[in-house]
């Protein structure tokens, strides 16, 4: 049985982290340098970093704030916002990533997966799906930081890119994000036992037992998380060890 992941989120906007509430309302969290170092210390499995206002503001990824924190862990280092082609990602590979995250622009040209899987690996590949439940039950993705909405299912699209390339999903639960309520178990564990690549669980982790429902009911690979590590509401070896005596298969 492999390991379930922990993986903190360092959300960025103008070079500090920021966390909010079902994408709105940010406030300030901290020096992402500091945080990152801390989360690689404490035992994160991974590390990701989101610059999530890069493709609104139409500019990249900010490289040399993703340069500071890859010298300061030892982890995975995941990082997304604003990239678009095979150069932007290998700007950022030099830098310290070790994975990338696209999101609107690979919606937008989908063939782009394919092109930084041919040059990258599908292994260096995360697909980065914020979805919202609609009033008809159904998921549906959304675009620019949230703030567009598709027609497209959440499932639809999470198929044809793993087919394209992706080789990992970081699924984002727009209901459920900065509430603190819990996962989406449902659409979580629809793409789990769907497809063959592993799906990483954001929006709503709260409490000890939130990670440990969406590894058991929502079959998760991995669960994200950031204002409770944040605000340090949970400390992740503390997390860990729950999980371990509740029969989860965690790194220690």
């Amino acid at each position: 049985m492999l390991t379930k992941r922990i993986i903190p989120c360092l959300d960025i906007k103008d070079g500090r982290t920021v966390k909010g509430t079902n994408f709105v309302d940010l406030r300030d969290a901290g020096d992402p340098v500091e945080l990152g170092k801390l989360y690689a210390e404490q035992g994160a499995d991974e590390l990701v970093f989101l610059d999530i206002t890069a493709t609104v503001e139409k500019r990249k990824t900010l490289s040399e704030l993703v340069k500071r924190i890859s010298h300061q862990i030892n982890i995975p280092f995941t990082v997304g916002g604003g990239i678009s082609s095979v150069e932007d990602v290998s700007v950022l590979l030099q830098q310290g990533a070790d994975k990338i995250s696209v999101n609107t622009a690979a919606y937008k040209r989908p063939e782009l997966l394919g092109e930084l899987e041919k040059e990258f690996g599908s292994q260096c590949i995360v697909l980065a799906i914020d979805t919202r439940q609609e009033a008809d039950g159904e998921w549906y993705v959304y675009l620019n930081g949230g703030r567009t909405k598709t027609e497209t299912r959440c499932i639809d699209w999470a198929i044809k890119a793993v087919s394209l390339g992706a080789g990992e999903i970081l699924l984002t639960s727009m209901n459920h994000d900065g509430t603190k309520q819990g996962f989406a178990l449902d659409i979580t564990r629809q793409l789990s036992d769907k497809l063959s690549v592993p799906i990483i669980a954001s929006g709503g982790g709260g409490a000890m037992k939130h990670f440990l429902e969406v590894f058991e009911q929502g079959h998760a690979d991995a669960a994200l998380a950031a204002s409770i590590f944040h605000f340090k509401e949970i400390q992740i070896p503390d997390l860990k060890h729950y999980l371990a005596v509740n029969g989860i298969e965690v790194r220690r």
